[in-house]
């Protein structure tokens, strides 16, 4: 076998950039207030207890279901998840970090509202909406597209190294969303779709399964393990201006 048996992606807990963007949003605001560095943005009280819900539903899969290779994004929101889960999960495991799993970079916009955008860079908002939100790269960050080759670059990788193993990685929206691109063959329209009417939940799990030769997508933004703790489900309100932190 050549292809991994089993692949979870679980998008981090919810984080403190989570909260400034919607209170941002709410308030018409140019920029977020918050003084992290992205890399360096924690989780909220309210994603500490999700991601330890998702160790608790982790804990409880069958034996043939629970990952044997962990993987996380440096980023700190994604490795407090992880770090968090596998506490919670009582779980002996390694945990391996890969820079690829990195949330995607805005380059100059990065901080800035939707409405900031229009109002201090009208040229870039402007040529957003003619290339696309797949396509655009903003000066100094990275497109949709930039986060999909990482990301086939890394299955590559991962398909080598581990075939025939079950892992599950910690990661983010955009990056968790070229998955989906990479191994569904999802064209620009399909992938917008789903981004916009289905946006991604903190601590949600997208699985996949090894069959017919491929990985098979098995569910898609699974909230069952913060539902069944009784966390709070939390989402961005929009993905149409920015992607999550």
């Amino acid at each position: 076998m050549t292809e991994l048996a089993r692949l979870l992606l679980v998008r981090h807990g919810q984080s403190v950039g989570n909260i400034a963007d919607d209170e941002a949003r709410a308030a018409g605001a140019h920029r977020l207030d918050l003084n992290y560095r992205d890399a360096d943005t924690p989780l909220s009280e309210t994603g500490v207890t999700q991601a330890s819900a998702v160790g608790t539903w982790l804990a409880a899969l069958p034996d043939e279901h629970r990952p044997t290779v962990w993987l996380t994004s440096p980023y700190r929101r994604a490795a407090d998840t992880a770090t968090a889960a596998l506490d919670a999960a009582r779980l002996d495991a390694t945990l391996l970090t890969d820079e690829r799993l990195r949330e995607r970079d805005l380059g100059i916009l990065d901080g800035f509202t939707g409405h900031g955008i229009r109002d201090r860079f009208p040229a870039e908002a402007e040529r957003r909406d003619r290339i696309g939100k797949f396509y655009y790269r903003p000066p100094g960050g990275e497109s949709w597209t930039d986060v999909v080759l990482r990301v086939r670059y890394l299955l590559t990788d991962l398909r080598q190294q581990y075939a025939g193993q079950r892992l599950c990685i910690f990661s983010h929206q955009a990056v968790i969303m070229g998955f989906r691109v990479a191994l569904e063959h999802m064209a620009e329209q399909d992938i917008l779709h789903v981004d916009r009417e289905d946006p991604l939940p903190n601590c949600s799990v997208t699985t996949y399964r090894h069959g017919e030769g491929a990985l098979r997508l098995e569910r898609y933004a699974d909230t069952t393990a913060v539902e069944r703790a009784e966390a709070p489900t939390t989402r961005e309100g929009s993905a149409a201006d920015e992607d999550g932190r």
